[in-house]
């Protein structure tokens, strides 16, 4: 178990999938944990509910990742919850858009850019003041940043330029004892993966994973919640592949 005690954490994208599984192993180590949303705020009331009736602490914010000024805003409002004090940052908010390079457009991909790479930046610039020593912040990165896995050219730029600012954000915060790291899912069973559902999807994820299985978010927010811990207190700068084994 992982010893969160005292700790304040703010996850975006935590209404659903791996963003919900992360808040709740947070939540389950002691962390109290703003739960960030953009549309789904009866999903984000279900997991506020979900960590209170455990005896956990937990309150929903809403914000759009995709609007010019939305990690601003954001940051705002956890400044306003918080106070001047957050332990953990989960930027796990994001968009997916499967497209071939031929059928990808402008609007697809600044969308894409926009949500999955500007609002991580801008939030951990808007957060800094509060993040203090030994804080850990946590990116989403993906199989895709390392791997051709479908149509995924524009969504896994975005994912690559994740991995990319992890090593600048830790050589950069380093000197401020905060540690910076991703982890790079491959398919998880998540909305945003509607193709394992059929026949077609199953095969082809296990095709390609050497545990033959498909991955559940929890099998995600666990590893979120250990590199937010001090257990994981040398480990920075890095992208952790969650991933089951895939494209070895």
């Amino acid at each position: 178990m992982t010893n969160l005690a005292g700790k304040t954490a703010l996850v975006t994208g935590a209404s659903r999938g791996i963003g919900r599984a992360s808040a709740l192993a947070l939540a389950q180590g002691g962390a109290r944990v703003l739960i960030h949303y953009s549309r789904g705020a009866k999903e984000a009331a279900a997991v506020v509910a979900e960590v209170r009736n455990v005896g956990g602490r937990a309150d929903a914010i809403a914000a759009d990742l995709a609007a010019p000024n939305g990690a601003h805003e954001l940051a705002k409002q956890v400044r306003n919850i918080g106070g001047d004090r957050l332990d953990i940052l989960v930027a796990n908010a994001g968009v997916s858009k499967a497209a071939t390079l031929e059928d990808t457009t402008v609007e697809d991909f600044d969308n894409l850019f926009a949500v999955n790479v500007r609002a991580p930046f801008f939030l951990v610039q808007q957060l800094l003041p509060i993040l203090r020593e030994g804080s850990s912040i946590i990116l989403l990165s993906s199989l895709a940043a390392h791997a051709s896995v479908g149509t995924l050219p524009a969504y896994a730029a975005t994912k690559g330029a994740i991995d990319t600012l992890v090593k600048h954000f830790a050589s950069a915060l380093g000197p401020r004892g905060i540690r910076v790291n991703a982890v790079a899912p491959g398919v998880v069973q998540t909305d945003m993966s509607n193709f394992t559902k059929t026949d077609a999807g199953r095969d082809y994820t296990l095709g390609m994973q050497a545990l033959k299985r498909l991955a559940q978010p929890d099998d995600i927010g666990g590893v979120v919640a250990f590199l937010a811990s001090d257990a994981a207190r040398w480990i920075t700068g890095d992208t952790i592949r969650v991933d089951g084994g895939s494209k070895l």
